[in-house]
């Protein structure tokens, strides 16, 4: 590869929303990294399903980003262009393909191997915390466009509401029935993890040990929870994005780590679902904060508020 060659490719990085906060660093080493592909127009990149083992950043051209009903029918997603980047959830979790993807007309991208990809996480820690900030940005993007695919269907579908919870209170009725009638069924209400086999820790207690920092704290509950109001100091770690936060920020924590967690709500049990996920991950030294954010707040111990605009 050629110093120009290079120069292109820093620039194309720069300006990709995935990688323009990246530091420096990190962005030389991809762009050493990446290898050139040419695509001809209606080519298949990859298809649902198969192994997520790179990401792809366009130079120029566009790509389709496509799923497949049941019926065959093919729902478009996206149809990112230069400068975009694509292929990178599956290489971030771990997971087959999600999507098919095929090449609108002809493509020129930059290749990323996985190997390579978690070379640059582990020798630059700090790109770990951009891509996640990005993940969560692409979470958000996904439920609005399901959202509007569903108000979509509602508006498209002529069946009235009557008719609609007919079908459905039929359908509960017919599961429950097949259900109880199945020895091998599944619980309707599955047993949340027994609470009193974690541990607790009492607020002054906490805030002693955090304060000495040997002492991590996480907060489980969704992001916007979170970001209303948490504990100082406390790391988010919802629920839904456990195996990427964990694979990203958490993994080479001592297993003998002191770990306090709170989340837990009168409907959700945020906390107790966490401390069961670190235990089965071998972390023994996992406890739950006696009376959570509420019982904190009340010892007047320090919290972070979202900035009021």
């Amino acid at each position: 590869m050629t110093m120009s060659d290079n120069d292109n490719i820093m620039e194309l990085l720069a300006r990709s929303p995935i990688f323009r906060d990246l530091p420096k660093g990190a962005l030389d080493a991809i762009s050493q990294a990446v290898r050139p592909l040419v695509v001809p127009q209606h080519t298949t990149i990859f298809r649902e399903g198969d192994p997520g083992d790179s990401l792809y950043i366009i130079s120029s051209g566009r790509v389709r980003i496509f799923r497949k009903g049941e019926n065959q029918m093919e729902i478009d997603l996206a149809f990112p262009g230069p400068g975009e980047a694509f292929g990178e959830m599956a290489l971030l979790t771990g997971e087959p393909r999600s999507a098919d993807v095929e090449a609108v007309e002809e493509a020129h991208l930059l290749v990323l191997s996985k190997e390579d990809f978690d070379r640059v996480l582990r020798d630059f820690p700090d790109t770990s915390k951009v891509f996640f900030k990005e993940m969560r940005r692409w979470l958000i993007r996904d439920e609005k466009r399901l959202e509007v695919e569903v108000r979509e269907a509602y508006q498209a579908s002529r069946v009235s509401w009557l008719d609609f919870l007919m079908v459905i209170g039929i359908s509960v009725m017919l599961a429950v029935i097949f259900n109880y009638s199945n020895p091998n069924a599944i619980p309707l209400f599955p047993d949340l993890p027994d609470s009193s086999s974690i541990p607790s820790i009492s607020p002054s207690a906490a805030a002693a040990e955090v304060q000495g920092g040997d002492t991590l704290i996480l907060d489980a509950r969704p992001e916007n929870f979170y970001q209303k109001s948490h504990i100082k100091g406390a790391v988010n770690m919802p629920l839904p994005l456990f195996d990427i936060v964990y694979m990203m920020t958490f993994a080479d924590e001592d297993k003998e780590k002191k770990i306090i967690i709170y989340g837990g709500t009168i409907s959700k049990h945020y906390d107790l679902e966490l401390a069961n996920k670190l235990l089965l991950r071998g972390y023994q030294n996992v406890r739950l904060l006696e009376g959570g954010l509420a019982a904190w707040e009340e010892k007047d111990y320090p919290v972070e508020e979202k900035a009021k605009k």
